[in-house]
């Protein structure tokens, strides 16, 4: 199936509550456990494409060492990320701020660990994305990205569709749609990474809808 991008920046007021609202728990809850397992015991994490910082809230609460910046581009998902990291009493812990993803303000090797879940698919340029991270990150820090792998055929899509959202209303049905159709290969993301020299990666096909890249904090030389 031919990718069909979709925009960069999910910035109305609809779009970002309608993603709040989407029962996203069991991910989420899946996404923060892995990215524990592979950080360090404290440090810095850069959460790329943070949304409404559900993740962020997720690992705080589990992880009191770690200073968590969450970043994106939409000003009303941030608006409603800082009323939920607020509601958690996490203000201390997660700090978020408007930032592309493709350039980061950052200094190198700032980050102990990246981690990202379902941002990949946004991007019209990924490599640039990735090649920031590989900057941004201290070496040997850990990475954790997750995001959907784009179906192979209309049918595979629609059952998809069904599947995982098949519950919801037709806004979020269609929300869900084009992320699938805008999303990249398991082929395309191992081409990418290899070529913005991310090294000791482990990519994989980790759902019938996601793919998983990986590397652990201080991995083996």
């Amino acid at each position: 199936m031919e990718r069909i991008p979709e925009v960069e920046v999910m910035d109305t007021w609809e779009e970002a509550s309608e993603y709040d609202a989407m029962d996203f728990s069991q991910v989420n809850q899946e996404f923060a456990e892995l990215a524990l397992e592979l950080g360090p015991e404290t440090g810095l994490i850069l959460d790329v494409g943070t949304g409404t910082a559900r993740i962020p809230i997720l690992i705080a609460k589990q992880r009191s060492q770690w200073q968590i910046t969450g970043i994106d581009l939409s000003a009303n998902m941030l608006f409603i990320g800082n009323q939920n990291i607020e509601q958690a009493g996490l203000q201390e812990q997660i700090k978020l701020e408007q930032v592309d993803a493709k350039q980061l303000p950052y200094l190198d090797h700032q980050f102990d660990l990246v981690i990202s879940n379902s941002i990949v698919h946004h991007l019209s340029e990924p490599l640039l994305f990735f090649q920031e991270l590989q900057r941004v990150l201290k070496p040997q820090g850990g990475i954790f990205l997750r995001d959907l792998t784009r179906p192979s055929s209309e049918t595979e899509l629609n059952t998809l569709v069904e599947q995982y959202a098949g519950d919801c209303n037709n806004h979020q049905k269609q929300l869900f749609r084009d992320s699938l159709q805008a999303a990249y290969t398991l082929d395309e993301i191992i081409n990418l990474i290899e070529s913005a020299g991310l090294e000791k990666m482990r990519i994989y096909q980790s759902s019938d809808r996601h793919w998983t890249a990986e590397r652990s904090y201080r991995y083996p030389k």
